[in-house]
């Protein structure tokens, strides 16, 4: 089997699922996000429950230090509707961050839940 059909194979059934990747910077001192941090939560809250939003959380430096950096990935139909999403949220309409937007298709990974029933707790791995 030559390369070309061997990739071909190997990638017949992988995902392919289009997302959005925004990657935040700040522009201010971590601590001058302070006062908008519940409204940015509140926001990013809104667009999990809505089904928008498949992941977040702040990027840190090498001793676990928050940097005020983040990344975001989103769930949408379009960039043009990431870039709506991530104008509208707290931090960037104030203009305490800046973000650069990126497609990211998605081909292999794993994701796993673990219910336990008897104490009704998940486990996401």
């Amino acid at each position: 089997m030559d390369e070309d059909a061997r990739v071909a194979e190997l990638m017949q059934k992988m995902l392919r699922k289009k997302l959005y990747v925004l990657i935040s910077k700040p522009l201010v001192a971590p601590d001058e996000l302070k006062p908008l941090l519940a409204t940015h939560l509140e926001y990013m809250i809104g667009l999990e429950r809505r089904g928008l939003l498949f992941a977040s959380g702040p990027l840190v430096d090498d001793n676990s230090a928050p940097t005020g950096h983040g990344l975001t990935i989103l769930r949408v139909k379009d960039a043009a509707q990431a870039r709506e999403i991530a104008e509208a949220e707290p931090f960037f309409a104030h203009g305490l961050r800046s973000f650069e937007l990126k497609e990211w298709t998605v081909m292999e990974g794993t994701l796993g839940v673990r219910v336990n029933l008897s104490d009704q707790t998940v486990e996401v791995a």
